[in-house]
């Protein structure tokens, strides 16, 4: 490990790496981490909650995330570095800040990678004999994600591609859906039941919507590798997140309208709408939440690993994981070291209730994300050429950070708890790094 934890330039930080990322490249980036399972099982527990008015909540989520992705578009216009809004969190308020940003962002992304690679698993070997599950199991769940590594270690180039193609096969079932359902539907399917629209549940439902827009920033993490990022991130982010949002509601609306109140007690709302239309689009829903599922995992090996490559180069983690390949150009020990624990998290359980603490952990990554945009932008500074100067960044602010709170708040309170308790954590981890940097280096002086 380094002795020294310098506030470091970016250039610095990025040194070897290859700006080949392009706007349509991130775009399928973030929707793939984006669009994962979720969706596919989140439109019955809205539907649960508000019934119909689920599309108002997706449209309400969208407005919120949509909030924090103008921030993120900004900031990542005016310092695109590895490890993504780490970089500008850490520019704006000093590495202690960048460091506990950074420590929930790749610690809830490995938890979410882990838990959906192990849903993966255990979707793929429903059919197999009991004897045999546990072993297929174990032998998918490393197969993936080693296969996944060894296409990122091999360049980015090429896990863009797979990235690209992941996507595509995530989004043809869930466009097939939309539109095969639109005449399937009925309008006696889109009256409201009873207790639907109270404020209990609309705040229930706002959470799982919001669960299922977060993804963004895991892209972010690899604008070390981004062409011209002063225009392709926001680019990228506003065609990503809106497409997204588009998607959501359409698939919401078909499946109210085709299912109607046995909607809310699905367990897999696409799969049982596209049954009353043909079996063959029954099990193509089916088929597509593995190729979903899939799709993340892609998306999230290729970004994730460059928080900790992020890290090491700023003197936060080991040296070893901010080595990158002579020839491939990426940072393959820390690509290794991430999939590799993604692996035995997925290995040892369904991370069920580590899940939640995932999804929760992104909060305080957003608001911090978006105060750091908007000190940055009262200072002017820029690494990237032009920045995209969003006229009401001010107002994006405001309201990216209060529905975060707004989150948090909704979460129960062992749920806060775990959260404080982990940024406590990395604080406490933080400071001790720091004061053993500095003995080595008052010895090394003296000797």
């Amino acid at each position: 490990m380094n002795t020294e934890l310098p506030h470091m330039d970016t250039s610095r930080r990025d040194a070897g790496l290859v700006r080949t990322v392009g706007t349509w490249g991130l775009a399928a980036s973030t929707i793939g981490v984006v669009v994962g399972a979720t969706i596919f099982v989140v439109p019955a527990q809205v539907a649960a909650n508000i019934g119909p008015y689920a599309p108002v909540a997706i449209l309400i989520c969208a407005i919120a995330v949509g909030s924090v992705a103008i921030c993120f578009a900004e900031g990542g216009s005016r310092i695109p570095s590895s490890g993504g809004a780490y970089g500008y969190i850490e520019a704006a308020f000093g590495p202690l800040s960048g460091y506990v940003a950074g420590t929930l962002l790749w610690i809830s992304d490995v938890l979410a990678s882990g838990g959906i690679a192990a849903a993966l698993a255990d979707a793929m070997v429903t059919l197999l004999p009991q004897s045999m599950k546990a072993p297929a199991h174990a032998v998918i769940i490393i197969g993936t994600i080693g296969g996944i590594a060894i296409v990122n270690v091999g360049g980015v180039t090429r896990a863009m591609r797979l990235i690209s193609a992941t996507t595509l096969l995530k989004l043809i079932p869930l466009v097939v859906f939309v539109i095969a359902g639109l005449g399937a539907m009925h309008s006696g399917n889109f009256q409201p039941s009873a207790g639907a629209g109270n404020s209990s549940g609309l705040g229930r439902a706002v959470i799982l919507v919001l669960f299922a827009f977060m993804g963004m920033e895991t892209s972010l993490c690899a604008s070390g590798e981004v062409l011209r990022p002063e225009r392709t991130i926001p680019r990228a982010l506003a065609l990503a997140m809106g497409s997204v949002t588009l998607l959501y509601i359409g698939i919401q609306v078909v499946a109210q309208g085709i299912l109607g109140p046995s909607l809310a007690s699905s367990q897999v709302p696409l799969a049982d709408a596209m049954a009353h239309i043909s079996p063959a689009l029954q099990w193509l829903m089916l088929a597509g939440a593995a190729v979903s599922m899939l799709g993340f995992l892609t998306s999230d090996i290729l970004a994730s690993p460059r928080i900790l490559f992020a890290f090491a180069r700023d003197g936060l983690l080991p040296s070893v994981l901010g080595r990158v390949h002579t020839r491939s150009h990426t940072p393959q020990v820390a690509i290794i070291c991430y999939a590799t624990l993604a692996a035995v998290l997925a290995l040892t359980g369904t991370f069920a209730e580590l899940a939640v603490l995932s999804a929760l952990a992104t909060a305080p990554f957003y608001i911090a994300g978006c105060l750091a945009t908007w000190r940055l932008v009262r200072r002017g500074v820029s690494q990237a050429g032009t920045p995209l100067n969003f006229r009401w960044l001010g107002i994006a602010t405001t309201l990216g950070v209060a529905s975060m709170v707004a989150l948090i708040a909704f979460a129960e309170r062992r749920e806060i708890i775990g959260l404080f308790g982990l940024m406590g954590c990395s604080v406490v981890v933080y400071l001790a790094q720091t004061q053993v940097a500095r003995v080595r280096a008052a010895t090394r002086k003296r000797a």
